[in-house]
């Protein structure tokens, strides 16, 4: 554990919240201290979601740890159980309350509370977020799924979403249309909209399916083994995944596979001539693994990129996504250290990121486009739309999310083409905000340069060429050139060190 100014994974009870705040007549009791409960913010301003989660918190306070914090933790459980009566309880300490060792699942055990009560060890220090979730789901998997007769229709429980997940609203619609169309029906969604007694039958499905390994992979393994329920191991992200997935169902159901492709515009798209210039674009691609692997895909085989480089920051999936880095020839970046990621992007300089809402940060700091593909988001990837990312929908959307960045980056490129045109040069500022464009008398503004560690100094005549390469490759452009400098003792860049700079590197 480690202090840092952004962070991919909180630590592991935020996981455990994201389980309790999807379901529903479950209740969360927290041994954590006061400033803890930042963890609410999460759900109802990122997610803007209309109700906080299920969590009751002890909150205790400095003064607390030299009396009896365990006390409190019995009165908060008692309190919580006697105003929210849930059908169940989880407990469990926050990574600060994990220090003082109240025990909380010990206590919980021993008060005679009339409902389950499935106790949680997180161990805060040694394992994140995405393992909470997934170890919480499995612990209340573990303790109310019971073996029973299955459903007459062909049916299977859709496991992993949770709150706070990316698109998982949505994709749990998506994929209940794509299995209705094969006949099959939905049992239990779980943890997303699930209460404890959705739980309990969970045993009636004939198998499930796997959306997010991160959140349910140990929940599906123990149905697997336990109940006789296969899980899928394909996640229908893009259209080569999706159709496997269908064939995958059909293999285990023995229902004909069948797939409504009639949405579908992404092959089309990607084939057009509007597309034709994206082919061969650079991408560079980090997630959490499940996310990743979906994204290299795609990127590859369905809209005729180039991956340059991948990787995770979630540990649990860095064999698998090293795996695939191989298979791709690139080298795999496993890492939760975004400025380690930062790194990695400057030195291969791709001409896009596909990647979390810290790629976005980071792409807006070096000038390079970027998609968001997987949690960690922000609040405008939880939009009020229809926006899946599985399944025919979920192509259609990745499509335009990852194409638009591009788009909009070649239209700037185009705006410094004809920067001299009375409508388009920098003094008239941009062209949609015509109304807050500089008055004619107002001084030029500077012309934004990328931060240089070499003691060279760029004139104006270099600088108006350099602005004249496209901007996805202008930052590679400007580095080259000052190293170029530097070797051969030049202190000042013009135009022909600019080209003879090119012509160095072209060789």
């Amino acid at each position: 554990m480690k202090l840092t100014v952004w962070t991919y994974e909180g630590p592991p009870h935020v996981g455990a919240m994201r389980v309790a705040t999807g379901m529903t007549g479950l209740h969360y009791v927290l041994h954590a201290p006061q400033g803890d409960t930042y963890a609410d913010l999460l759900f109802t301003m990122i997610e803007r979601r209309d109700h906080r989660p299920p969590v009751t918190y002890t909150t205790f306070q400095a003064r607390d740890l030299g009396s009896d914090t365990a006390n409190l933790f019995k009165t908060s459980l008692q309190d919580a159980y006697d105003r929210f009566k849930p059908q169940a309880l989880i407990v469990g300490a926050s990574c600060t309350a994990e220090l003082i060792q109240d025990d909380p699942g010990g206590m919980a055990e021993t008060m005679g509370i009339p409902v389950p009560v499935i106790p949680l060890e997180l161990p805060s220090y040694q394992r994140k977020e995405n393992f909470g979730a997934d170890e919480t789901l499995f612990q209340i998997v573990r303790a109310l799924a019971k073996p029973m007769d299955r459903t007459r229709q062909i049916s299977c429980n859709l496991i992993g979403p949770t709150a706070l997940g990316f698109r998982h609203r949505d994709d749990i619609t998506e994929i209940t249309a794509l299995l209705s169309d094969m006949g099959i029906s939905i049992n239990v969604v779980a943890p997303m909209t699930a209460s404890p007694a959705d739980i309990a039958r969970m045993g009636a499905g004939h198998f499930n399916v796997l959306m997010y390994p991160e959140t349910a992979e140990t929940a599906a393994r123990w149905l697997d083994r336990e109940l006789g329920q296969p899980y899928t191991k394909t996640v229908p992200i893009g259209v080569g995944a999706t159709r496997d997935f269908v064939a995958e169902v059909a293999q285990i159901t023995g229902v004909a596979p069948h797939l409504d492709d009639s949405r579908l515009r992404l092959p089309w798209y990607s084939k057009s001539v509007d597309s034709t210039y994206l082919t061969g674009k650079r991408v560079f691609v980090f997630g959490d693994g499940t996310h990743v692997a979906a994204a290299a895909r795609i990127a590859r085989d369905e809209m005729g990129f180039e991956v340059v480089g991948l990787g995770c920051y979630n540990r649990e999936m860095a064999r698998p996504i090293r795996a695939l880095a191989k298979d791709y020839g690139v080298d795999a970046t496993i890492t939760d250290d975004y400025l380690e990621v930062e790194r990695v992007i400057e030195a291969l300089q791709p001409e896009m990121i596909l990647g979390t809402q810290m790629e976005r940060h980071i792409g807006k700091r070096l000038g390079i486009p970027c998609a968001v593909i997987s949690a960690p988001v922000h609040v405008q990837d939880f939009p009020a739309r229809y926006s899946p990312q599985m399944g025919i929908e979920g192509a259609n959307v990745i499509f335009d999310t990852w194409v638009h960045p591009l788009v909009m980056g070649l239209e700037e490129h185009l705006l410094h083409m004809f920067r001299d045109d009375f409508e388009f040069n920098d003094a008239a500022g941009p062209s949609h905000h015509g109304g807050h464009a500089p008055k004619p008398d107002a001084p030029a503004q500077p012309v934004e340069t990328a931060p240089s560690g070499a003691d060279v100094i760029w004139l104006d005549d270099a600088e108006r060429e350099l602005k004249k390469i496209p901007f996805f490759v202008r930052g590679k452009a400007r580095r080259n050139t000052e190293t170029f400098a530097s070797e051969r003792g030049v202190a000042e860049i013009n135009v022909d060190t600019l080209y003879e700079a090119k012509a160095h590197y072209a060789r």
